[in-house]
């Protein structure tokens, strides 16, 4: 179903995975062993690519079969005309910040955040059932959302800062999404859904 999704768009793509469960995991249990913070973010960024190399069995033909190890590669990468995956890049940068970098390189017309959840809530949907889903949110009302917060390897959560500073300075039109093929097509296609991101 993903593959048809994107072969039915005029669109080039660039994909950034996480590293999901499987850096989470690992993550925990190299935590427990003392592990320091760079060495956890080196984990979540194998992880990350782990996830990537997956995605490029799934997307076949349809996609450049290199996964980038630097954003100059994943510039090389988008003009093949091919959907590009890449994983993590650098330690202390979330996905997501390599994400909105690679947008950024790129002059993209949109950055989609595509998520587990439908996006911005006013709490974590997840623990509170009376969450609402923000529609609009200024960059910088939502830079004091998670400003507080302090990001370790692996619970960069929903968006870190790092990703809504360059947002911010790049002014990237940006969308964060429950990832299914029929609201990536709504969010393509200007759509009402998720959560945007004013900028």
């Amino acid at each position: 179903m993903i593959r048809k999704f994107f072969e039915s768009n005029d669109y080039n793509f660039i994909l950034v995975t996480g590293g999901g469960e499987t850096a989470r995991k690992y993550i925990s249990v190299g935590r427990t062993f003392g592990g320091n913070e760079g060495l956890l973010d080196e984990m979540g960024i194998k992880s990350a690519q782990l996830n990537a190399h997956l995605l490029l069995c799934l997307l076949n033909d349809y996609a450049y079969q290199i996964v980038p190890n630097t954003i100059d590669e994943c510039i090389q990468a988008a003009y093949s005309d091919k959907i590009v995956v890449a994983g993590g890049l650098h330690p202390g940068h979330s996905t997501n910040a390599v994400a909105a970098l690679i947008a950024e390189r790129l002059a993209a017309t949109m950055y989609i955040n595509a998520t587990d959840v439908n996006g911005v809530y006013s709490e974590d949907p997840k623990k509170f059932r009376y969450a609402r889903r923000i529609e609009k949110i200024h960059v910088s009302e939502l830079k004091n959302m998670i400003q507080k917060k302090q990001f370790r390897a692996g619970s960069y959560e929903l968006i870190d800062l790092v990703a809504v500073n360059i947002i911010e300075r790049a002014k990237l039109r940006t969308k964060i999404i429950k990832c299914t093929p029929d609201n990536l097509e709504k969010a393509i296609t200007g759509q009402s859904v998720g959560t945007e991101i004013e900028v």
